[in-house]
């Protein structure tokens, strides 16, 4: 351990997966004065961060065995899968007492998985899903939703609202990851609403900025379509969230109400016609490019 800013004492903070989020996630927690050691697959993505203090280790292992706390953001189930359950990562070289907080958006049975497992080696584990997207990881304003176990949530506080601002216990182990898919579940169908509401505009002859003012003030109003419905217009579909991690995302939730005995109709909808984008070669871009379809 040792002493932050305004004199508190801080510990070490280990940060896997420094991506699109996780690299303005693990800089707002250098800005706040812990130390923060980097691991990424590919090194030159984590740059920036070395560059701004943060320290390099070349495997997780090495990264773990350092940490009084690890956060871990990366692209999918078999990769939290592996950095946590492989033979040379988190729960196998993590030191008891460490507290691991997985923030990728994953399955709720794998953080169940996790949760037990790390209780049996006295390591404290959370499932804690994101939502906000690139700018909500830039201006430290992402809502965070926890599952596991409350007094270790309560213990990892500080952290989150160095990320966060809308910070929520939800319950037991793998909670966090069922109420992810209850806010991707919501914004699926809220994406199709708001491409189709910019193309009606366009076809009506209508200027649709200008609607824009009007509807994102209204009954209507959203996230999406306050802040990806601009991006539309302006033919910027750059990823604050890539389209490949949202399809996953929907597989999942998908696949748990399935096994609910639930339909989800509009899921399903969204589902089919992002799979559409993503065989026209649009993985990669953000989920804004949704409306492409209606352009095309």
């Amino acid at each position: 351990m040792e002493l932050g800013l305004k004199g508190e004492t801080k510990g070490v903070i280990g940060f896997i997966g420094t991506g699109v989020m996780g690299k303005s996630m693990a800089g707002h927690l250098l800005k706040a004065g812990y130390t923060v050691l980097v691991y990424t697959r590919t090194k030159e993505k984590a740059d920036e961060l070395i560059e701004a203090g943060a320290v390099w280790k070349e495997t997780i292992a090495e990264l773990a065995t350092a940490s009084d706390y690890i956060l871990t953001m990366v692209g999918y189930p078999s990769d939290v899968e592996e950095i946590y359950l492989s033979e040379t990562g988190i729960l196998n070289s993590a030191n008891e007492g460490t507290y691991v907080i997985d923030m990728t958006t994953s399955k709720p049975s794998l953080a169940k998985e996790i949760f037990e497992l790390a209780k049996q080696r006295h390591i404290h584990a959370i499932d804690a899903p994101v939502s906000g997207g690139d700018i909500g990881a830039k201006e430290a304003r992402l809502s965070i939703m926890a599952g596991g176990d409350q007094a270790a949530f309560e213990k990892c506080m500080p952290i989150f609202s160095v990320i966060g601002h809308n910070i929520v216990y939800q319950g037991e182990a793998g909670s966090g990851q069922h109420t992810k898919m209850c806010n991707q579940i919501a914004i699926a169908a809220g994406m199709i609403g708001v491409s189709e509401a910019i193309a009606y505009a366009e076809h009506a002859g209508l200027d649709p900025e200008n609607v824009l003012k009007s509807i994102s003030a209204g009954a209507a109003g959203s996230w999406s379509l306050s802040n990806l419905a601009p991006r539309m217009l302006k033919g910027d579909f750059e990823p604050g969230f890539y389209i490949k991690h949202f399809l996953k995302d929907m597989g999942i939730a998908i696949e748990e109400a399935g096994h609910m005995k639930m339909e989800t109709p509009g899921l399903s909808l969204a589902y089919s016609l992002y799979d559409e984008l993503l065989e026209k070669g649009e993985g990669d871009s953000g989920t804004q490019a949704l409306y492409k379809l209606w352009k095309s």
